[in-house]
């Protein structure tokens, strides 16, 4: 995973100012994935584009061109082994995706891989949601801001989606520090907004 800012600072060897800036202020961010093929996913702030690596030629060829999330979707990927430590709104927000509506495409099918990639990949091609969120072991969740929840964010939202710790958009949070954490739910438009309102509390079905 990368992530790529213009320094805040004028002149002068780096500085952790020049480090920690919201999200928002991203010039490019991508990810390398390595499987069956190896793909490089990327975006410079005019939509997202993947790139796969063709072993006979030894380049990486356009295989995927301004990749647009659905607006919603029907999967929902989270590490449910946590499920006993998470906030009743978190729990109440599963709960309402394993529930049986016709109306709302309900139940969504669970996937979850376990790589922060493999996941957020599936999420950009299919739609749905990736939730890390926080619980009461890991408060602020276990994912870090900076190089994992911005780049993330960035690729999602230039494919039309949306990225939240729960209660406000990834890419405006302020950092404190370098490695700081963050909750991290993002995908779907409308499965996101959806989970931002259990998680505040404003709906519980």
């Amino acid at each position: 995973i990368f992530s790529l800012y213009r320094r805040s600072t004028s002149s002068g060897p780096g500085s952790m100012e020049d480090c920690v800036q919201p999200g928002y202020k991203q010039v490019a961010a991508g990810y390398a994935m390595y499987g069956s093929s190896t793909m490089i996913v990327f975006s410079t702030g005019d939509g997202v584009h993947g790139f796969t690596l063709d072993p006979s030629i030894g380049e990486f060829l356009l295989s995927h061109e301004n990749i647009r999330i659905p607006r919603k979707g029907k999967i929902y990927s989270v590490n449910e082994g946590n499920y006993h430590r998470w906030s009743e709104g978190m729990k109440k927000y599963i709960q309402y995706l394993c529930k049986e509506d016709k109306s709302t495409d309900r139940p969504y099918s669970a996937r979850y891989v376990g790589s922060l990639v493999g996941d957020i990949q599936r999420t950009l091609l299919y739609g749905g949601i990736f939730m890390y969120p926080g619980d009461t072991k890991n408060p602020r969740g276990k994912l870090r801001l900076m190089y994992e929840g911005n780049p993330m964010a960035f690729l999602v939202e230039q494919a039309g989606g949306h990225a939240t710790d729960g209660f406000k958009r990834i890419l405006d949070i302020q950092p404190a520090s370098l490695h700081e954490r963050t909750p991290l739910f993002l995908g779907s438009r409308e499965d996101v907004l959806t989970a931002e309102q259990f998680l505040q509390g404003k709906r519980d079905h």
